[in-house]
């Protein structure tokens, strides 16, 4: 009998441990199923790693690319080059980052039928870029290396995602061997979210942000520069003697002397806590993308380096999509929206996705956000008049960042003041010398260009 019991029990053991085993599988098909038959490889959804459902279109619904068939790109060929690096390229050397993301989403699969639906499946992702603000962006690149990138500050929308150089899917190079003037150096690379730059004095407005929430009264200070100052026995040196400066002229002079001590009064421990602050070491995640990180580390810095990297040099570092967040900070009032690639996402009729939107944790204190803002739009109206577009308050600071004996790094960053605008941009040219003569046109064209779809979408 004891014998008899002891099986009986092992038996109710065995099912017990068969029945709990239905059970987390019953309910982590229901969860996942769909992820467990988008993945790459399952032949039911992909050929030779290409999903056989589905077309992404723009904002405005222009067809980008489309899936099924003959997986075809669109129409224009600069529009194909312009959204390269998000559709990714035929040969696989630039992922479609976003169609994996959201593969699940497109198909047409349901639980009961599985992959049968496929069939009569019409699955759309409707991404957040203009088409034509892409275009616009890949030709006032005119070929230079480099990023541009547009979104709303109070939705999180991205209008624009550029990165440059880039080619035409239909007719791609062959870097290795017709690479022989550099012209392609890097072009896999999508470097609006995965290069990071050396930022030069679009970092002031960073420096200037923890230095104003630690001294109030820092509006109200003078400065002075003769072109140099001695730091440590090494010198931080000015294009030209400035004279006496208000903070105001000090920013919009671009002032390397002045923020040298501005730097010096704040600290490397206030600094390092706004770079924090901003997400300059962090990553941004959203739609199937992982921004790189920047870099601000002030460990070993004695005072002429702590004076360096408040004027964005050092061994600073920026991604351009997560500066352009702070842009949009600035603009905000302290915090702005999240960025996002993908609007929606549809399958056999029905919607599959819906963005869900977030904010930024706070980057910087309202009053300093204020301070900017004026600040940023005195550099506009009395330095950069090539970014002035009439009828919009536009905020901005250029950037000349040395990178090499012979090579700098130019940059653009800031936003447009305006409820009905309100978008945050940031350029960035490799070897582009001056950020406000080389980006400032090119932000200009963009900004333009947004504000014309904005309009249109009324």
């Amino acid at each position: 009998m004891k014998s008899i019991a002891k099986r009986t029990w092992f038996a109710l053991i065995l099912a017990c441990i068969l029945l709990f085993g239905v059970l987390t599988f019953a309910i982590r098909y229901f969860l996942y199923a769909e992820r467990w038959v988008s993945f790459t490889g399952s032949p039911h959804v992909y050929t030779n790693g290409k999903l056989d459902t589905g077309e992404i279109v723009d904002r405005g619904g222009e067809v980008l690319y489309t899936s099924a068939k003959d997986r075809t790109y669109a129409e224009s060929a600069a529009l194909r080059k312009a959204t390269l690096h998000l559709i990714g390229d035929r040969a696989g050397n630039i992922p479609p980052r976003i169609l994996r993301a959201y593969a699940s989403k497109l198909f047409g699969y349901d639980k009961l039928n599985g992959t049968a639906a496929m069939e009569t499946s019409d699955g759309e992702l409707r991404l957040t870029v203009s088409a034509q603000v892409q275009a616009v962006a890949m030709q006032a690149m005119a070929g230079q290396k480099g990023a541009v990138g547009v979104y709303n500050y109070k939705t999180g929308e991205l209008l624009c995602a550029v990165s440059s150089p880039s080619f035409d899917q239909l007719d791609p190079p062959d870097p290795e061997n017709d690479n022989a003037d550099g012209r392609w150096d890097g072009v896999y690379i999508y470097r609006f979210f995965h290069s990071s730059y050396t930022p030069g004095s679009i970092f002031k407005l960073t420096t200037l942000a923890a230095a104003l929430e630690q001294d109030p009264g820092l509006a109200e200070k003078r400065f002075h520069c003769e072109g140099s100052v001695l730091i440590n026995g090494e010198r931080i040196t000015c294009p030209k003697a400035h004279g006496e400066l208000s903070l105001a002229e000090a920013l919009s002079s671009s002032c390397n002397c002045s923020f040298a001590q501005i730097a010096l009064q704040t600290g490397a421990e206030a600094l390092t806590e706004k770079a924090e602050a901003i997400g300059i070491d962090r990553n941004l995640k959203f739609d199937g993308i992982t921004t790189v990180r920047g870099h601000f580390d002030l460990s070993d810095a004695d005072d002429n380096a702590l004076a360096w990297a408040g004027i964005g040099q050092y061994t600073d570092l920026i991604n351009p999509c997560q500066y352009m967040v702070y842009m949009g900070a600035i603009a905000s009032g302290g915090s702005a929206a999240m960025p996002y690639l993908v609007e929606s996402a549809h399958s056999g009729g029905k919607e599959t996705y819906r963005v869900s939107r977030s904010q930024t944790e706070p980057m910087l204190s309202p009053e300093a956000a204020e301070l900017l803002r004026g600040y940023m739009r005195r550099n506009v109206e009395q330095v950069y008049g090539a970014v002035q577009i009439p009828g919009l308050e536009i905020c901005a600071k250029s950037g000349t960042a040395e990178v090499g004996a012979d090579a700098n790094t130019a940059t653009f960053a800031g936003f447009i003041d305006s409820e009905d605008y309100p978008l945050a941009f940031i350029v960035v040219v490799e070897q582009g010398g001056s950020g406000s003569r080389t980006c400032a046109p090119i932000a200009r064209d963009v900004l333009q260009a947004c504000v014309n779809v904005l309009d249109g979408e009324r």
